[in-house]
């Protein structure tokens, strides 16, 4: 009996100890590997095999970084942007808050996309919306969780 009771004890205390946070299966590091958009009837595809963009998504916020794959060498192509923020996911409604962005004119702006987990795959759809940009567009992107 003293052991049976010892027994009950350690489970309870080692289950007490694990977290009650699950973690979402979006969360991690992602890397780009397509996009494409559509804007009026026009679709086209906006990935850029000449650079690099990963995509960190923790329990609260997200963050996005994309640079050319030549460390800036040829001037006429450098690209270096990033922004981040804070997200919400409720079922595959992912809503993003741009709180940070290199242009500027693009910070508090809020994202809708609708997310899909698959094996290694992460795929968001939704609406790029800047009104005073006057950009409005349907975004596909496809990202590939990095290991």
């Amino acid at each position: 009996m003293k052991k049976a009771l010892s027994l009950l004890i350690l489970i309870l205390t080692i289950s007490a100890c694990t977290s009650d946070k699950k973690q979402n299966a979006i969360e991690g590091t992602w890397r780009l590997i397509s996009a494409e958009t559509t804007e009026k009837d026009s679709t086209f595809s906006t990935f850029n095999a000449k650079t690099k963009m990963i995509k960190i998504i923790n329990d609260s916020h997200f963050a996005f970084f994309n640079h050319d794959l030549n460390n800036g060498k040829d001037s006429t192509a450098a690209v270096f942007f990033g922004g981040g923020g804070k997200y919400t996911l409720k079922d595959s409604m992912y809503t993003e808050n741009l709180e940070y962005f290199s242009n500027r004119q693009w910070e508090n702006n809020k994202f809708e996309f609708v997310v899909k987990v698959k094996n290694d795959t992460l795929i968001q759809k939704g609406i790029e919306k800047v009104e005073k940009l006057g950009i409005d567009r349907i975004i596909v992107e496809k990202y590939v969780r990095e290991k």
